[in-house]
């Protein structure tokens, strides 16, 4: 089974090749998807020698393994929008995205694909909230569970954490989704077509536990309080209306 790893990247060039050479040591079939979204910094120089020479991210050994695909967005639309891209690129059984920093470990990937390898489940969510995170800040976890218990009970799904990065999705079904947020939104309105999509087709729904390392601002933490009204509409919207 072959996994798709979407990877967004706005402004971090001191993090997106660690992260990709950690991505790129999984243990797994797999295609990266590195979708630029027009950054200022260097992240596009950065970005630029990885698509001319992928062995700067994948060893010699795991080259049959792994295929690295960069691409770059005209102009800065936001993570929504380059998720929505590299979504349509994406050729594995599975999508799972990864940010371009060390919030999340992507060591965990292999573990939340288990439930889809047993057949147990069609997406998976890595739920922070089923570990405990020391040092993640109380009005981040307080807005986080606020958020996650209006979206189940417009959904229906009983998820812990509907923010999460890490949701992994059969490629069919996140193919078929009709996605319009292109900043933040996303991960409400994802959440919001999974629900609509299970009551129309059916899914299993499964979460795992995942490690949290949440960064401040000023180490580049690029979401903000308006996101969080702005999830709110996006859970109406698209929870209740087409």
């Amino acid at each position: 089974m072959k996994l798709s790893i979407v990877i967004p990247v706005f402004n971090e060039e001191k993090l997106v090749l660690d992260v990709l050479r950690k991505v790129a040591s999984l243990p797994l079939d797999k295609e990266i998807i590195v979708v630029d979204d027009c950054s200022k910094d260097g992240t596009g120089a950065v970005l630029d020698k990885v698509k001319a020479d992928p062995t700067v991210v994948t060893s010699a050994d795991s080259l049959g393994l792994t295929t690295v695909t960069v691409l770059r967005q005209p102009v800065n639309r936001g993570k929504g929008a380059a998720l929505h891209r590299g979504f349509a690129e994406a050729k594995g059984d599975i999508v799972v995205v990864q940010d371009a920093d060390f919030e999340y470990d992507p060591m965990e990937i292999p573990s939340l694909i288990e439930p889809i390898l047993k057949g147990e489940a069609d997406v998976v969510y890595g739920s922070r909230f089923l570990k405990g995170h020391e040092g993640f800040p109380f009005w981040h976890t307080l807005a986080n569970r606020m958020l996650t218990v209006a979206s189940n009970l417009v959904t229906g799904l009983t998820v812990t954490d509907m923010e999460t990065c890490y949701k992994l999705i059969k490629r069919p079904i996140v193919q078929a989704l009709t996605l319009r947020e292109e900043r933040f939104g996303f991960e409400p309105e994802v959440t919001a077509q999974l629900g609509r999509y299970r009551r129309k087709h059916g899914l299993k729904l499964v979460e795992r536990p995942v490690s949290y390392h949440p960064r401040s601002i000023e180490q580049g933490k690029k979401i903000r309080l308006k996101d969080a009204f702005r999830a709110v509409y996006c859970i109406v919207r698209y929870g209740l209306f087409k």
